[in-house]
């Protein structure tokens, strides 16, 4: 391609979020000048789908859910005010309770069981955001590995006595999750430690985890909902909960999604980063 072939194009397909310091170049990608009138009636379809969606229309019809992922940081646009409340309520709880850990100042790591969303998520904000001045230092058991788990015990080693746990599973019956949970309380018991008061579940109420946590006196429980799937449940307390005990300003983290949100909601497909980069993926994958 000639020089000024590519600068044309980079004119053309480049799109800039000045006010949230976001760009995105599509502009090297080889897709035809008719390949966006071409996947008009396609993005005119996503569009109206992503509106209904937002909206609270049902997603799973097998199970009649929505998916409100979108509501966690921005409530007001949730479809009643119970849930509303319910992802406020959840967040002030989530502040307070990580306000409350770091006021006691005993408590300097965390370790966080889950597999696939549940621990992939936190883990990303972890290494994305998190410094070496986190108020609590995070650890994870992310799979069912036996030689992972001995390497994370080894790093934590003798701080038990100053580990938060946070188990994750919305149904409570996760395998994996559960074998992490059952593993770490044999470490807390052999240390002496008392692993119910350092436990906290993040799970659906009701749950085989919650009624466990009930009936051993944990720490604290946080809700996990039906309308969130794991992979997008990085702003409910699946990844809030850690994010703010790590210290990490989780309003600022909710408003900046927010941002992006409003920004991509733009039905104009050339002004839709969301949308450029769906295209850009249906172009590669043919």
């Amino acid at each position: 391609m000639p020089a000024s072939d590519g600068w044309q194009r980079f004119q053309e397909h480049f799109l800039a979020y000045e006010e949230i310091g976001f760009s995105l170049d599509i502009s090297r990608m080889r897709f035809a000048p008719s390949f966006f009138e071409r996947m008009q009636a396609q993005t005119d379809a996503a569009f109206a789908a992503m509106e209904a969606l937002e909206a609270g229309a049902i997603a799973n019809p097998d199970e009649g859910r929505m998916v409100g992922h979108y509501w966690l940081r921005a409530p007001e646009l949730a479809p009643n005010q119970e849930l509303r409340g319910a992802i406020t309520e959840t967040n002030e709880r989530i502040k307070r309770f990580a306000a409350e850990i770091h006021a006691e100042k005993c408590l300097r790591d965390l370790l966080l069981i889950g597999i696939g969303g549940s621990a992939l998520g936190p883990q990303f904000v972890a290494d994305a955001l998190g410094t070496a001045h986190d108020q609590l230092k995070p650890y994870f058991l992310d799979n069912t590995d036996p030689d992972g788990f001995d390497r994370v015990f080894a790093q934590l080693g003798d701080s038990l006595a100053t580990t938060l746990i946070i188990v994750i599973s919305k149904s409570g019956g996760t395998k994996e999750t559960r074998n992490g949970m059952l593993e770490t309380a044999a470490q807390f018991e052999a240390a002496g430690v008392d692993f119910a008061s350092h436990a906290v579940a993040v799970t659906g109420e009701g749950s085989e985890l919650d009624r466990y946590a009930v009936e051993h006196g944990w720490r604290a429980r946080f809700p996990m909902w039906d309308w969130i799937g794991g992979r997008t449940s990085i702003m409910s307390a699946v990844g809030l909960l850690s994010a703010a005990l790590q210290g990490i300003d989780i309003d600022s983290f909710l408003a900046g999604a927010a941002a992006m949100d409003r920004l991509t909601r733009v039905k104009s497909t050339r002004k839709n980063a969301a949308m450029l980069l769906a295209l850009m993926w249906h172009y590669a994958g043919n």
